[in-house]
């Protein structure tokens, strides 16, 4: 049955119009002012009452399988980002099953769906499980819950290679509007030049998704073992194909930089990790002289993709001691590249309130307490909704997947199976 959402506010970052109807699908059909409207035979009317309508989010790199770590309590005294790693991540992933990448998916997508998020792009470890994990994600998240994902394995020399290669060529043979495939290499620091030869000799064209120069430590070792930084390593073998994500790259050079640009790949901005992380903060201006496209990603920390948009906006300012760099013309051109991304790499147009995009929209309910028109509303979403994030519905592919803050499964049973399974984990480790 089509729907439509009647007295509602539309912002797509492009365009703000007031006192609007939405008629939509799966698909966006028709956008246009209330004055104008006529009801047609055998709609579902949904009255907004002024609430305003924003695309879903997305969510340009994460970690789902990092979702039980929430509360986990282990022996933890890093000293530097490889220790982080080995007493932390790497420890984790090792124990992940099938059974826990299933229920972190389910518990992911409804986290997500809290927060706005309809698609997100997603790096995987699981050492326990290789073979398969991809579609008990899939399942999870995209069949059960009905997201939208890009999945890829991270492969490593601390997991069985072939079994990792095997894992991302086969799932990327499918995808749908739903789902697609990348192919998943964990950092230079945990890959051999035989490993990268292998990867390329199977990569098949697909991009890669990788983390790249995330600690120092990443360019250090490239550079004693190989003699050459992350970024030429990945060029040595031909693994910087069309829409690669080169995750972080916080300790690249001008050098490296160069290389990127030659290439139509995206960095992953994750500024709220580098720094709890402590190895830094994105370098926009290198990235932003050189023309390469950014997005930007939380790095499987939390679920709030607003808090990233916040953090990359007020860091930058601090990291350059400049108050006007880094506006919101910035934020919006890595906001455009993660739709741009994932509407290619799924084949649909996502990102507008218009017609012939899916239709994957949040709402809110804000009542300004200022003057709010088109030339200040992205004042008003960064500084008055986005700083105390509180959504309302969310909507993916047409589907409320909540509605009024409630959504559509039944999750308290979900997080108590949940709950169960991490308690297995846990005994694991």
């Amino acid at each position: 049955m089509v729907k439509v959402i009647i007295n509602c506010n539309i912002f797509d970052y492009d365009d703000y119009k007031e006192n609007q109807y939405i008629r939509f699908d799966k698909e966006i059909l028709e956008v246009g002012d209330m004055k104008d409207f006529k009801k047609k035979e055998n709609e579902e009317l949904i009255d907004f009452k002024s609430k305003l309508v924003m695309p879903g989010f997305v969510n340009g790199h994460t970690h789902i399988y990092s979702t039980f770590a929430r509360g986990m309590s282990v022996d933890f005294n890093p000293k530097s980002f490889s220790d982080i790693l080995k007493q932390l991540w790497w420890r984790m992933d090792s124990k992940i099953d099938l059974e826990t990448t299933y229920y972190s998916g389910l518990v992911s997508g409804i986290e997500f769906i809290k927060n706005g998020i309809t698609t997100f792009i997603d790096h995987h470890a699981s050492g326990s499980a290789i073979k398969g994990t991809l579609n008990e994600l899939k399942k999870g998240l995209c069949d059960e819950i009905g997201l939208r994902g890009i999945f890829c394995f991270e492969t490593s020399d601390r997991f069985n290679v072939n079994e990792c290669i095997e894992e991302n060529i086969e799932f990327a043979k499918n995808k749908t509007e739903y789902y697609a495939g990348m192919f998943g290499l964990h950092a230079s620091l945990s890959l051999s030049d035989e490993t990268l030869k292998k990867v390329s000799e199977n990569l098949n064209d697909l991009p890669i998704h990788i983390h790249v120069a995330e600690s120092l430590e990443d360019e250090e070792e490239s550079i004693a073992k190989y003699d050459k930084k992350v970024v030429e390593r990945l060029e040595e073998f031909n693994l910087l194909n069309k829409n690669s994500i080169l995750s972080h790259c916080v300790h690249i050079d001008e050098k490296e930089a160069e290389i990127m640009s030659k290439y139509d790949i995206y960095v992953a901005l994750n500024p709220t990790s580098n720094m709890n992380n402590a190895v830094g903060l994105p370098n926009y201006k290198l990235l932003k002289d050189h023309e390469i496209k950014t997005i930007i990603g939380n790095d499987g920390l939390g679920f709030n993709i607003t808090r990233e948009y916040l953090n990359l906006y007020f860091t930058q300012k601090y990291r350059y001691e400049d108050p006007t760099f880094f506006n919101f013309s910035d934020l919006k051109s890595n906001i455009d590249n993660v739709y741009n991304l994932a509407g290619e790499l799924l084949g649909i147009k996502i990102g507008r309130i218009k017609e012939g995009y899916k239709a994957d929209m949040i709402s809110y309910n804000y009542k300004p307490f200022t003057p709010l028109s088109e030339n200040n509303i992205f004042g008003h979403v960064f500084f008055g909704i986005w700083d105390k994030l509180d959504v309302v519905d969310t909507i993916a592919n047409g589907e409320f997947l909540m509605k009024d803050r409630k959504v559509k499964y039944d999750e308290t049973k979900i997080y108590n199976e949940a709950k169960e399974v991490s308690k297995k984990l846990w005994k694991r480790l």
